[in-house]
């Protein structure tokens, strides 16, 4: 990888590891956050889900801006709003400063994935989007360990304050350093954004292709997210009744299967068949969330941590589909407009996960019952089933297409 291409690479992945750790710092800290600011179920998947709803809704401006003007300023432009998010966060004296935190910290971050997947579609050729934006994924969403025991025993040592505090004085590094850096395009590549002819986001909506994938990414993305994000470690709080290091090596478990997963995924479509791929680890993931469901016993779930981890992180996927059906100069309009149902449904998934859960009473220790669980991943299960009978014909067209 040429040095040009190893910054773009290293600078956009050391940006998509912020995202992904906020997206998941949740998980761990949600008993302090519950305890410190008095959140019931409903507000504390309401308040963690505010990241995904800002994220969603700036993505179809952000697929614009980034055809236009390019990822090099519109990426970090929007990390600084993250920035200031995570500093108000850090600070919050209430649910209401909490939750808007959190919402900038979602804006902030809503352009590292797209920014990343429009400047590798520069940098990068065809043949390799797949694997550079698997490996991407896979050791940005590494993001997602720090989040585990490693957070868990610095919000022991530090609080969980401090720790945002620090995570915001990264992000402004990494996103002041992707300004000075990298590029739109490589040397001697003019940038051709801006130009007539790019494309319109009415032809990405009447695309048939796009309302196949959009389903599946929504409750793909969805449930891994919103359940990585936050309710993985209630489950194992409440259901196993594991102290916060014991969750946070679990947790640790599911960081790992979801960066392996991810890192894996390119490789294995550009091997394999995209659609193939996406269709078979999907099944896997439907199939981890009902044998969660059935309450099992913590040796069962750190096996199932792990493949819910692996086989769900193929979500991004989804994405790397949607630049194979686009042409380049739409990339950004297309992979954003996906990514709007992917976090959109993170946030309502995460949300509705929170009301089902909280719909069930509480014992006396605050801990809600197994059953409670067992309902909410019925429901993504479930959901995500049907949203792959509905894909299936994709994976019909890929095969006539490789025969």
């Amino acid at each position: 990888m040429r040095s040009g291409r190893a910054a773009v690479f290293g600078l956009f992945t050391a940006a998509y590891f912020m995202s992904y750790f906020y997206r998941s710092a949740n998980a761990v800290i949600a008993p302090d956050l519950a305890s410190e600011m008095a959140l019931d179920a409903a507000q504390l998947g309401l308040m963690t889900s505010l990241f995904f709803a800002a994220f969603a809704a700036v993505q179809i401006p952000l697929g614009i801006g980034l055809d236009r003007w390019g990822p090099r300023w519109v990426t970090p432009g929007l990390m600084f709003v993250g920035v200031g998010g995570s500093l108000v966060f850090a600070v919050a004296p209430s649910f209401g400063v909490l939750a808007l935190g959190r919402a900038l910290i979602g804006m902030g971050m809503a352009g590292v994935l797209m920014g990343s997947m429009k400047i590798f579609s520069q940098w990068f050729p065809a043949r390799r989007f797949a694997t550079v934006s698997g490996l991407l994924v896979g050791i940005g969403s590494s993001g997602a360990l720090v989040a585990a025991t490693p957070l868990a025993l610095l919000n022991a040592q530090f609080g969980w304050r401090s720790v945002f505090l620090f995570g915001a004085a990264l992000t402004a590094l990494i996103a002041a350093a992707i300004m000075l850096w990298t590029r739109n395009a490589p040397p001697g590549v003019a940038w051709t954004g801006g130009q007539p002819g790019q494309g319109s986001l009415a032809q990405v909506f009447a695309d048939s292709r796009f309302w196949r994938i959009v389903p599946l990414s929504f409750f793909l993305t969805g449930t891994l997210l919103g359940f990585q994000g936050l309710w993985s470690g209630p489950y194992l709080y409440d259901v196993l009744n594991l102290s916060d290091v014991e969750t946070g090596n679990i947790l640790l478990l599911l960081g790992i299967g979801s960066t392996a997963g991810f890192a894996l995924s390119g490789w294995m479509a550009d091997r394999f068949g995209l659609a193939r791929v996406l269709v078979a680890m999907s099944l896997i993931f439907i199939a981890s969330q009902y044998a969660l469901a059935l309450t099992p016993s913590a040796g069962a779930v750190r096996a199932l941590y792990l493949v819910f981890g692996i086989t769900g992180a193929f979500n991004i996927m989804t994405v790397a589909q949607a630049r194979q059906i686009f042409p380049l100069s739409m990339t950004g309009k297309a992979v954003s407009a996906v990514n709007v149902f992917s976090i959109g449904g993170t946030f309502l998934l995460q949300w509705t996960m929170g009301l089902i859960i909280g719909a069930f009473p509480t014992n006396a220790a605050g801990q809600y019952p197994s059953l409670a669980y067992s309902a909410a991943l019925i429901f993504t299960a479930t959901g995500a089933l049907l949203s792959l009978i509905w894909y299936w014909p994709l994976l019909r067209s890929e095969r006539r297409d490789a025969g």
